[in-house]
């Protein structure tokens, strides 16, 4: 409302501002003039600045009478002051300098803006259209301006508004305090230039201050106008890009006394978790708002300051400084101006013009400093004991911020500015005829100089200060950005100080920099470290950042990386998965390798099951041992003494194929442990199963008529039945190794921290086929042994067989689903449980009782006491 309310009035007061011409008399006439406050010296060569030098203003009456408006500006400042006065100092410096614009002599217009739109504006157009009342007109009102270039305005806004209108007339304008980053647009400002950085770059200080000491988490407060808007609008932008934090509130300071906002943004700052607050706004609100906090007492704060505000000594009091103490700030780069305290020190109201309140400014200061009043005094000012002012005071005596040049931040912007501008047209004034950079190569003169082509020196002016800075624009009016960090130091006695603590820049070569010495910054807390200001804490390695709903990025909850993942760095936003072979650690930070998990010879169920093998290839070779020895007893020869031999043989086999499932598997296991296994019980089962057959073959040859059955089970026959079936199974290996060989593979998917090393079957149907083959046998072996279970004692091997049978079909029955449900080593070790019991069953089953009879009753061996038991049975 406020920007508002000036620039209407900036096009009520213009209107009868401007000029207006006279074709009778061939002049022009000012339609108005107002009252401001302002210093004015003559020169060959006129330049204009506007300064802040009040704080406020009271608008004049708005009325058409012939005499000026009378403003009441409020507030001085003695500071802003000293920025007029330093450029009333290069100025004067540059016209005794003989080897800068010899014989021309620069003058001055220099302008009071009272901290108000329409004033400022006002100000610019007097200084555009000069302050004679009436002037004869040259060609069509064309010629050189009254003055050469503008210095000014401090604020972003009020310079925006006079470089709209005053860059219509290519008149330069050269900014020494407006850091909005909308002035950098060329296009809309095409002859505004300024010695200052751009709010672009304090945002990007800002920024890297932030990060350095990890402060994601942090208010924005904003004056209301551009400065202000396009700060934050930056602020923001560059905060999303760099990941550098988020904003808890972003709050605009109002203008003017607005107690309830004020009220209302204080108490939002009390209630946020944020602790670090950022402000970009002016000395007057920063006032009006820590009035406020003193008022709530809202302590604990971090502030970082923007530059328009970092040095300002009105808020470093002993009444503020317990709430701002250790406040950072960017700060605008400190220079050294030989003479200037000694120039400041001459200032005095005789030494200016006194004619149309020419050295009003001076007046102004005079009485502010001493606390008089110059003749004519206000009504009643002699009679309450107010001091008249006299012109013999003396500076020195007194004790002012005028002359402190310890400091000199905005004032060395203020020099650099005037140097600019000398400089350019000295620049200009040096062209050489023929070689100049217009039309034909020609050059201008003082006399026909348009505004434009004084604007084209500008652009390419580079000198450097005295002080070591290089100056120069880059296409967008830029200055090479520079910041000083500063620190509110709050010493115990009271004193305040306001310390450099770094420096960040921006270099052709390196880019931006920051630099802090950390070991001098006063931190206003407690611990005397850094506070923290973050919505959520950083989340340690080994976990991920889950944003928290509804909420800035900012704030979030640390997840733990599922398993397989990991996250070696803080704040991760995902997390990594782990190659195949590793696993994640315990805490997720890390990937370690998986552990390798086979059915080894050194645990405890390998060893277990090795030792059991090896106990049935030791009983089998014990038992054919027994056998062989006995081999011409009864016992022995009435069982078919070979198959039983082929028998334990095979047997043994079975014992030691198990052995190929144990260990790490390779392709030649793989390939041999099945074939092996199958080929094995094959030629067990078979030899069983024929022996079976001769079995029920000799009881029917015993009976009448039946003696011819047994030319078909003679011994070849027996053998070659075996090797018939046993060779089945050995093409169903062959095919089943040749089609889909079982190979070697590394199983994942079982555990997440483990590799499963096994064999895959290759072929499912080769597997079902090999082992359905075995058990058709075996079933087969069961059925007939059954059947002659009934069978004579001479013949009693038949229910040996059935009972052998009923356990290997049991035992492999129950296989099936273990082996399915069994995970990695333990299908292994299912397998070889299954081999082994089913070996001892039979083992044990067929060959026990004959061991028992050989080795405790030979009395039974005889072939007496067999025929005697088949006597008996009959």
């Amino acid at each position: 409302m406020f920007l508002y309310v000036d620039f209407i009035l900036i096009l009520f007061f213009s209107s009868f501002f401007l000029s207006e011409s006279s074709s009778v008399l061939s002049s022009c006439r000012l339609r108005r003039q107002f009252y401001l406050n302002g210093i004015h010296k003559p020169g060959d060569v006129m330049l204009g600045g506007l300064f802040e030098v009040h704080y406020t203003s009271i608008f004049p009456e708005l009325t058409f009478t012939s005499e000026p408006s009378k403003l009441s500006c409020q507030g001085f400042d003695p500071p802003g002051f000293r920025h007029a006065m330093t450029m009333a100092f290069a100025i004067d410096e540059i016209n005794r300098n003989s080897n800068l614009l010899p014989n021309v002599t620069l003058g001055y217009s220099l302008y009071d803006n009272c901290a108000t739109l329409v004033i400022g504006f006002s100000a610019a157009l007097s200084l555009v259209s000069g302050r004679e009342e009436q002037f004869l007109l040259l060609e069509n009102c064309s010629g050189t301006s009254p003055v050469l270039g503008i210095v000014g305005d401090s604020f972003s806004t009020f310079s925006i508004a006079t470089s709209d209108v005053i860059g219509l007339f290519n008149l330069p304008i050269v900014s020494y305090f407006a850091t909005c980053s909308c002035l950098s647009d060329g296009h809309r400002f095409p002859s505004f230039f300024r010695t200052i950085p751009s709010d672009a770059f304090q945002v990007h200080a800002m920024i890297q201050i932030l990060k350095h000491f990890g402060w994601t988490w942090a208010g924005l407060l904003i004056s209301d106008d551009d400065y202000g808007h396009h700060a934050a609008q930056s602020f923001q932008t560059e905060l999303v890009q760099s990941g550098g934090g988020c904003l808890a509130y972003t709050e605009i300071l109002p203008w003017g006394e607005n107690t309830a906002e004020l009220w209302r943004i204080v108490q939002m700052m009390k209630k946020s978790t944020a602790r670090v607050v950022i402000v970009f706004a002016h000395q007057i609100t920063m006032i009006q708002l820590m009035e406020e906090v003193v008022r709530q007492n809202v302590t604990g704060l971090q502030w970082m300051a923007s530059e328009a505000w970092t040095t300002a000594a009105v808020l470093q009091t002993p009444h503020l400084m317990p709430y701002l103490g250790g406040t950072l700030g960017i700060a605008i780069r400190r220079g050294e101006i030989p003479g200037l305290r000694d120039f400041l020190l001459r200032t005095h109201p005789d030494l200016y013009d006194n004619n149309n309140h020419g050295n009003s400014m001076v007046r102004m200061f005079w009485e502010h400093t001493f606390q008089c009043r110059f003749p004519p005094p206000p009504a009643g000012w002699v009679e309450s004991g107010g001091a008249i002012c006299t012109g013999e005071e003396v500076l020195e005596s007194v004790e002012t911020e005028f002359l402190d040049v310890s400091n000199l931040r905005a004032e060395y912007n203020v020099y650099k500015a005037v140097y600019a501008l000398a400089y350019a047209l000295d620049d200009m004034l040096q062209c050489t005829p023929g070689r100049g950079p217009f039309s034909g190569n020609s050059c201008t003169t003082l006399q026909t100089m348009e505004p434009w082509q004084f604007l084209h020196y500008l652009e390419k002016v580079n000198f450097t200060t005295s002080f070591g800075d290089q100056v120069s624009f880059d296409e967008k009016g830029d200055a090479l950005p520079i910041y000083d960090v500063m620190n509110w130091l709050w010493i115990p006695d009271g004193r305040t100080k306001v310390q450099n603590v770094g420096v960040v820049k921006k270099t052709t070569l390196t880019g931006e920099e920051l630099t802090l010495d950390e070991d001098k910054i006063f931190w206003n807390f407690d611990s005397k470290q850094p506070p923290r200001s973050v919505c959520s804490d950083s989340c340690p390695p080994g976990t991920r950042m889950a944003r928290k709903n509804g909420q800035p990025v900012c704030c979030f909850d640390c997840v733990l990386c599922s398993e397989g993942k990991f996250s070696n760095k803080p704040d991760s936003v995902e997390c990594t998965s782990c190659p195949e072979d590793f696993a994640s650690s315990p805490q997720r930070d890390h990937c370690v390798p998986k552990k390798i998990e086979f059915l080894s010879y050194h645990e405890p169920l390998g060893i277990c099951l090795t030792s059991t093998s090896l106990l049935g290839t030791f009983i089998c070779a014990v038992v054919l041992g027994i056998f062989i020895h006995h081999r011409s007893t009864p016992v022995v020869r009435a069982n078919n003494s070979e198959l039983s031999f082929l028998i334990l043989m095979s047997l043994k086999l079975c014992f030691l194929c198990s052995l190929l499932f144990i260990g790490r598997p390779r392709l030649w296991t793989c390939q041999l442990r099945h074939a092996a296994f199958g080929i094995s019980f094959v030629l067990c089962v078979s030899c069983i199963l024929v022996k079976t057959m001769v079995v029920l073959a000799v009881f029917k040859a015993s009976k009448p008529g039946g003696g011819a059955s047994l030319k078909w089970f003679g011994a070849v026959q027996q053998r070659g039945t075996v090797l018939l079936l046993t060779c089945i199974q050995a093409a169903i290996c062959v095919v089943w190794i040749v089609s889909a060989s079982p190979l070697p593979h590394k199983n994942t998917q079982y555990h997440s921290d483990k590799i499963v090393y096994e064999c895959v079957v290759g072929s499912t149907v080769g597997f079902a086929v090999l082992l359905g083959y075995i058990g058709l046998l075996a079933i087969l072996s069961f059925l007939l042994a059954f059947l002659a279970r009934n069978l004579p004692d001479n013949f009693n091997e038949a229910k040996l067989i059935t009972f052998s049978m009923l356990i290997f079909c049991a035992v492999w029955v129950a296989f099936v689903p273990a082996y399915v449900n069994s995970p990695g080593k333990y299908a292994d070790a299912v397998e070889v449980f299954a081999i082994l019991a089913s070996s001892f069953g039979l083992l044990v089953a067929l060959f026990g009782p004959k061991c028992y009879i050989i080795l405790l009753r030979p009395e039974r061996n005889t072939k007496k006491a067999i025929m005697g038991r088949a006597t008996s049975k009959s």
